[in-house]
């Protein structure tokens, strides 16, 4: 469902006197957002790196010391490959690959063993596959072979049958796998998968144990593999870089296709709106872990990220440039001043609902049924990110750009049919 769509006439950045500069501008502005990236996906590889070496660790002597490392090396994976979320919706190169890396809600009975009340949906025949526990399967009148458990076996298992909810791969399957189901509703607690559950022997729990830490070891190779293709494509010559770049005006279209998709649609509407109508802990994005105000917080700071040209590497560098930010202060001054205290507004809002789970209100705690306090800190995130997405309109109208469409959810856009 498309929340808006805004077709004009094209590129016109300034007044006709100033047009060669604004030109260069927008080349400029754009090598800066191909930087962003470029630096985004280098981070997000090199925490995956780090992830998977904890995740040898824990295999090759598992503890509660070292699953604890993995859990904290999975979480800090996220702080970066969460700010360049921005850079899809606009670019189908990242839209194509995106799902291989960050889908979600899954299935997780698909991959593992689950809670005896687990619910098998009649619209998913793989929903309690458990990979894990079969070394071969019946799809589609053939038999698959899984006895080894494989990169390769976990890409043609991924979305299974075309149902999204079939997640074979990526940061969320990992993520279960470290912390197991979280089977506390919106009660306090997240998932809390015992170390032993990748033992060996009589010490192993769960079962499988030695095909857990395979599958646990594959997807985190996977991760790797996908992530070492993204940074490329944004590189010097990569296929992302150039396509971003080769036209100004669909260049600056995708920058604001993917900031305003993201806040409106995707953040306000299905990762936070949605979760909440329905009182849904699984609606929550990382909830097998509850880093799911960090997860909002950081998509944020990417929306952030791109308007000014400036992201922070996890080393504490900087990688800046020209900014849309810039382009928008010289031809009108006052839109910008809008569009920077909105998304101040919003990191406000979203650090209000981190601060809060911090400190002891988790994210599907907030999402209870009459949770007043949780209702009000969600929503205070969900009308900045709207608020948001009204200026990156406004800023699409004044730049001229033709045929942009932002994404949007039936969460903000049409609530009746979230229960139909």
């Amino acid at each position: 469902m498309k929340y808006s769509t805004l077709a004009t006439s094209a590129l016109a950045l300034t007044l006709a006197a100033g047009a060669a500069k604004a030109e260069t501008s927008a080349a400029a502005v754009l090598e800066t957002y191909a930087n962003i990236a470029e630096a985004g996906y280098a981070d997000s590889l090199i925490t995956a790196r780090a992830l998977s070496d904890a995740v040898d660790a824990l295999i090759a002597a598992p503890s509660e010391q070292t699953l604890a490392a993995a859990r904290a090396a999975w979480i800090a994976a996220r702080v970066p490959y969460q700010q360049t979320e921005v850079y899809r919706f606009g670019n189908p190169i990242v839209d194509d690959w995106e799902g291989k890396v960050n889908a979600w809600p899954l299935d997780e009975g698909l991959i593992d063993y689950v809670a005896g009340d687990y619910v098998v949906s009649d619209e998913n025949e793989f929903a309690a596959l458990n990979i894990i526990a079969n070394t071969a399967f019946t799809i589609a009148g053939e038999e698959v072979d899984a006895s080894e458990i494989t990169p390769g076996l976990l890409e043609s298992l991924h979305e299974l049958d075309g149902i999204e909810a079939n997640v074979a791969t990526g940061y969320h399957a990992i993520e279960f796998l470290l912390w197991g189901q979280d089977l506390n509703g919106t009660g306090s607690g997240a998932g809390d998968r015992p170390h032993t559950d990748f033992a060996g022997g009589d010490a192993c729990t769960g079962g499988n144990c030695g095909r857990r830490a395979a599958y646990l070891r594959a997807a985190t190779d996977l991760l790797i593999a996908d992530l070492e293709e993204m940074e490329a494509n944004w590189a010097a010559g990569g296929a992302a870089r150039e396509a971003a770049m080769a036209d100004e005006a669909a260049g600056l279209s995708a920058m604001l296709t993917g900031m305003g998709s993201l806040s409106y649609g995707e953040l306000a509407g299905e990762r936070m709106r949605l979760g909440l109508m329905l009182g849904d802990p699984e609606e929550e994005h990382d909830c097998f872990s509850d880093n799911t105000h960090w997860s909002h917080y950081y998509d944020g700071l990417g929306i952030q990220n791109v308007y000014h040209g400036r992201y922070t590497r996890i080393d504490g560098s900087v990688v800046e440039g020209a900014s849309l930010a810039e382009l928008m202060a010289q031809s009108d001054p006052a839109l910008d001043a809008d569009m920077q205290a909105r998304l101040d507004a919003t990191m406000v809002a979203l650090g209000e609902i981190s601060d809060a789970a911090e400190g002891g209100l988790a994210y599907d705690q907030m999402l209870a049924m009459g949770n007043a306090e949780g209702e009000a800190l969600i929503m205070g995130g969900v009308n900045a990110l709207i608020d948001q997405t009204r200026a990156i309109e406004r800023i699409v109208a004044a730049l001229d750009l033709g045929g942009i469409a932002l994404e949007g959810s039936n969460s903000l856009d049409n609530p009746g049919a979230v229960f139909e």
